[in-house]
């Protein structure tokens, strides 16, 4: 069975690519001549015209909004958020730095900026400019509950250092659950309600912006799959942040530097990974409990083994994980635990999931 994996969009330090160039040979001699057209073919050429026309129109209004963000280690792009100079990125691209250069789409100069906030569990982060020039070009960013399945979409960003480059597709699907691999000092994490896109995602495309032909940034991308079978690229796969989600974490980490509305599930434990008696995942063995978190008012405790949510079977920290992102705060559940080697079930209230 072929599978699949995730790999961060982040680009490496600017490397050297080569062009290789294909010439087309014109009409032959054996080619017949048309001298008119078709009604057919005249709407088609219409439609065509006019569909050029609107990418052309939404490259000019957005892609002044994507920047080039550069650390000590590598480059990435991010998304201006406001005129004070906020930048919308993921997390990965910014890391543990403190400190940035950004290029703007418009401009040569590089320009200073400086850490807002990060947010590992869904890979955001937000940096600032220290010195933002008059004219920033804030982008729109859409309601997420507007995107669907087939609408066309761009991807702009810096892919392989090629600054302002853009690609295009649609929308594959939407609410996929992924998990983000571990790196740049961060653990792996589970990402609910992606936007799933064909555009294409290559390194250096983290934190670009997914478009609508409305000109409204729907998403930030993010990973790319890649074929294990094949080793490489996975084409047209590739999944962005949506919109809602981006907003709701960068307005909090320009506010507060941090994260208590996630719109995220939480049991508020710390949890690791049970093997049964064949040495296979049987649970997610509790560690410790948030005192007054739900878990805690549930009545769960350090040394139970959470073993079910509901219908779904946890075996170990990932599938409680993949199981809470399927739900909201307020939901009500069905904690399926042993405890002494008895089975015991308990209603819980979930929680919202904070900084970590």
């Amino acid at each position: 069975m072929r599978r699949l994996r995730l790999v961060l969009s982040r680009g490496a330090a600017a490397g050297l690519l080569t062009a290789l160039a294909v010439s087309c040979t014109g009409d032959s001699a054996d080619s017949p001549n048309t001298t008119g057209s078709s009604p057919r073919a005249a709407d088609e050429t219409s439609v065509s015209s006019e569909l050029q026309s609107d990418y052309m129109r939404v490259v000019r209004k957005v892609l002044p909004s994507v920047v080039e963000i550069t650390t000590r280690e590598g480059l990435g792009s991010g998304v201006v958020y406001d005129a004070k100079g906020n930048i919308v990125t993921n997390a990965h691209v910014v890391g543990e730095h403190r400190s940035f250069t950004v290029t703007l789409a418009d401009r040569q100069q590089p320009l200073r900026a400086e850490f807002v906030g990060r947010y590992p569990v869904n890979d955001l982060a937000v940096i600032r400019l220290e010195d933002p020039p008059s004219g920033l070009r804030p982008a729109t960013f859409a309601d997420s509950k507007t995107v669907g399945v087939g609408q066309i979409v761009l991807a702009m960003g810096n892919p392989l250092g090629l600054s302002s480059s853009v690609t295009q597709g649609i929308v594959s699907a939407v609410g996929r659950t992924v998990t983000k691999p571990a790196g740049d000092g961060a653990p792996s994490a589970i990402m609910p309600n992606m936007v799933q896109t064909s555009a294409a995602i290559n390194p250096g495309n983290s934190g670009g912006a997914l478009v609508n032909l409305s000109s409204e940034v729907i998403g930030i991308n993010t990973l790319a799959a890649v074929d294990e079978q094949l080793g490489g690229a996975a084409p047209g796969i590739g999944f962005a942040i949506p919109s809602s989600t981006v907003t709701r974490i960068a307005d909090q980490l320009i506010e507060d530097g941090k994260v208590t509305d996630s719109g995220r599930a939480a049991l508020d434990v710390t949890v690791r990974t049970v093997l049964g008696d064949d040495l296979s995942p049987a649970g997610a063995g509790i560690v410790s409990v948030n005192q007054g978190g739900p878990a805690d008012k549930a009545g769960l405790r350090p040394g139970d083994v959470i073993t079910e949510l509901d219908d779904t079977r946890i075996t170990d920290v990932q599938s409680l994980a993949e199981a809470l992102a399927a739900h909201a705060p307020g939901d009500r559940v069905t904690i399926g635990y042993s405890r002494g080697g008895r089975s015991h079930t308990t209603p819980v209230t979930l929680g919202t999931l904070g900084s970590p």
